[in-house]
């Protein structure tokens, strides 16, 4: 490590840049944690959601975003608090939240193809699909911890074992190299690539359906607002990949905004991709009322 990396990585700026983070994971994972639970309570209740992959992906995808937020916390709150952490651990945790963020969109391409084909190709899809459903997660998961256990591998030849064992104020920064940013740039290309054709797809189909049909414009307003939260997510990952970690007050101002307009996205994945289903806004409402009336009902009876 140079001195000037260390210089910057001891700084009191990027000490508050990880303060403000922190708190900000703290709001993230508070909300998301909060709609997530709502979700996958109203999901596990309904044996009839419990079977479509759609409810099953969405799950998936929402806590993707809850522990990616939590670890976020973890993460910045010992850089912040100067916990003194081996390097090696400072690794684990990023390794683990940067695995999990790739989930986020990972599943986000999955739910744009199984919608493709749930729309395109409704009676063949359907089995084929409930069939290799859990084997696809699987896939992707060991994919994911394949690519990043290289990378860390490929980063970590330049260490000793002393230097993972040593312990640093601030967690230094990884997976900063020119072969891991390439590497996750080509990555977040592929699975944008993936969601856009998809929903380029099912907008041709919902065109070619009609434009007065309310469900089919409703269907296509979804598409579109999918495609503004995409780009909420992809545009300052981009960024955050192609420019790296840079010292100076201009790159951890700029790092912060990224940041925030992420977070931004991050708060309100569950709202869009959960609560803007209609199914589950209908469910809400019913299992709101249950929840209201049992808790009123075992209040006024008293305690069994």
């Amino acid at each position: 490590m140079n001195l000037s990396s260390e210089h910057c990585n001891t700084s009191d700026w990027l000490r508050l840049e990880a303060t403000v983070k922190a708190s900000v994971y703290v709001v993230a994972f508070s909300f998301t944690t909060f709609i997530t639970a709502i979700i996958i309570a109203i999901v596990s209740q309904n044996s009839e959601l419990r079977k479509q992959i759609r409810y099953i992906l969405l799950c998936h995808h929402l806590l993707c975003i809850s522990s990616y937020c939590g670890l976020g916390v973890v993460f910045q709150g010992m850089r912040a608090l100067l916990a003194n952490s081996p390097v090696l651990v400072c690794w684990v945790v990023f390794g683990a939240q940067l695995s999990v963020g790739e989930g986020i969109l990972f599943t986000l391409a999955l739910m744009a193809v199984n919608t493709y084909l749930a729309i395109c190709w409704p009676l063949k899809s359907l089995s084929f699909v409930d069939s290799v459903k859990y084997r696809i997660l699987a896939g992707t998961w060991i994919i994911i911890i394949l690519k990043n256990v290289c990378l860390f591998l490929i980063e970590g030849t330049s260490s000793t074992q002393v230097a993972l064992l040593k312990s640093e104020p601030l967690c230094p920064v990884v997976l900063n190299g020119v072969p891991a940013r390439v590497i996750g740039i080509v990555f977040l290309v592929l699975l944008l690539s993936i969601i856009l054709i998809s929903y380029s797809l099912i907008y041709k189909e919902g065109k070619r359906a009609g434009h007065f049909n309310r469900s089919n414009i409703k269907a296509r307003k979804t598409v579109l607002i999918h495609l503004l939260q995409l780009g909420l997510h992809v545009i300052p990952t981009l960024l955050f990949i192609g420019l790296g970690k840079m010292c100076g007050v201009f790159f951890s101002a700029l790092n912060l905004v990224l940041f925030g307009v992420f977070a931004f996205a991050q708060c309100f994945n569950p709202l869009i991709y959960g609560l803007w289903n209609r199914e589950l806004q209908s469910r809400l409402y019913h299992w709101m009322c249950c929840q209201l009336w049992c808790g009123h009902t075992v209040t006024s009876k008293g305690p069994v």
